[in-house]
C-alpha cells in the first residue's frame, strides 16, 4: 500500500468493491440503472404524497414522503461514487469530500432510523388506539416529530464526523471500501483509535438498539391487536398495512447491525452488507410501498387518471 510523503493527507483513494474485470461494464450499467430507478421511484412517491389531497395531510404519508427524500439523498451520496469504481483510472476523493460523505451518510442514516421508529409508533396508534388516533397523531405533531428526527440525525452525523476526522491521517491513503465510512477510515489513522471505536460502537449501538427495540415493542402490541380482530378481511388489511414497514426495517437494520455492532474486522462481507442500506434499500422502498400499500396505488391511479378516477377499491 502506497505511503504518502506528507504530514497529513489531502485526498483518499476508495478501492471500491472487488469484482471480475469482465463484469466492469455490466456492473457500471447495473448500478446506473439502480440509481436512476431509485431517484425516479422515490420522486414518484414524493410527488404522489404531495399532490394527492387524501395523502399529504396524513401522518403516515408525511413520514413516507420524508423517507423518499432520505432515500434519494443516501443514494446520491453513495452510488455515483460507487459507479466510479467501475471506470478506468484512479479517481481520488478530496479530504473534504470524504468528510462530507461520512457526515451526510450518518446524518441521513440515523434520521432514517428515527423515522422508522416514528412510522412504527404511527402504526401502533392507528391499530391499537384507533378512536384516539387523530388526537394523539396529527399533521402538526408529525411535522414536529420529523423535525426532531432531522435535528437528532444532524447531531449524530456531526458527532461521528468530528470524532473520526479529528485524528491525524498521514498515510497510507487507500480506503479499503467503496465509500468513506467510519471503520474503513479509522484504519488509516496515525494514532490509536481504541477510544473512537468504543465511542462509535456505543453511539451507533444506542441509536440502533433503541430504535429497533421501540419498533419491536410497537409491533408486538400491533400483532396482539390484529389477532383480536374478528374478521379475516380486517386482519388481512391490518397486516398488509404493516407488512411494508416490517419488510423495510428488516432489510435496513440487519446489515447495519452486521457492519457496526460487532468486533472490528476487515471482512469482505462488510462491503456486500453495506450495499443494502446504501443502494438496495433506497431502490426497494418505492417498490415495497407501492406494491404492498393499497392507498398509494389508488393515489397513483387518481394522479394518472385525473380527478374522475374513483378513490374506492
Amino acid at each position: 500500500m502506497e505511503r504518502v510523503n506528507s504530514t497529513s493527507l489531502t485526498e483518499f483513494i476508495l478501492t471500491g468493491i472487488p469484482y471480475p474485470l469482465r463484469l466492469r461494464t455490466f456492473l457500471f450499467v447495473f448500478f446506473l440503472l439502480i440509481y436512476i430507478l431509485t431517484q425516479l421511484g422515490n420522486l414518484l412517491i414524493l410527488v404522489t404524497v404531495w399532490v394527492d389531497p387524501q395523502l399529504h395531510a396524513r401522518p403516515m404519508y408525511i413520514f413516507l414522503g420524508v423517507l423518499s427524500v432520505i432515500d434519494m439523498g443516501i443514494s446520491t451520496i453513495i452510488v455515483p461514487r460507487l459507479m466510479m469504481n467501475f471506470t478506468l483510472g484512479i479517481k481520488p476523493i478530496p479530504f473534504g469530500g470524504c468528510v462530507a460523505q461520512l457526515y451526510f451518510y450518518h446524518f441521513l442514516g440515523s434520521t432514517q432510523c428515527f423515522l422508522y421508529t416514528l412510522m412504527a409508533y404511527d402504526r401502533y396508534l392507528a391499530i391499537c388506539q384507533p378512536l384516539r388516533y387523530h388526537i394523539l397523531m396529527n399533521a402538526k405533531l408529525s411535522t414536529l416529530l420529523v423535525t426532531g428526527a432531522w435535528v437528532a440525525g444532524s447531531i449524530h452525523g456531526a458527532l461521528q464526523a468530528i470524532l473520526t476526522f479529528r485524528l491525524p491521517y498521514c498515510g497510507p491513503n487507500q480506503v479499503d471500501y467503496f465509500f468513506c465510512d467510519i471503520p474503513a477510515v479509522l484504519r488509516l489513522a496515525c494514532t490509536d483509535t481504541t477510544v473512537n471505536e468504543q465511542v462509535t460502537f456505543v453511539d451507533i449501538g444506542v441509536v440502533v438498539a433503541t430504535c429497533f427495540s421501540l419498533i419491536l415493542l410497537s409491533y408486538v402490541q400491533i400483532t396482539q391487536a390484529i389477532l383480536r380482530i374478528r374478521t379475516t378481511d380486517g386482519r388481512r388489511r391490518a397486516f398488509s398495512t404493516c407488512g411494508a414497514h416490517v419488510t423495510v426495517v428488516t432489510v435496513y437494520y440487519v446489515p447495519c447491525a452486521f457492519i457496526y455492532l460487532r468486533p472490528e474486522t476487515n471482512s469482505p462481507l462488510d462491503g456486500a452488507a453495506a450495499l443494502f442500506p446504501t443502494a438496495i434499500t433506497p431502490f426497494l422502498n418505492p417498490l415495497i410501498y407501492t406494491l404492498r400499500n393499497q392507498e398509494v396505488k389508488l393515489a397513483l391511479k387518481r394522479m394518472i387518471g385525473g380527478p374522475g378516477t374513483k378513490s374506492e377499491v
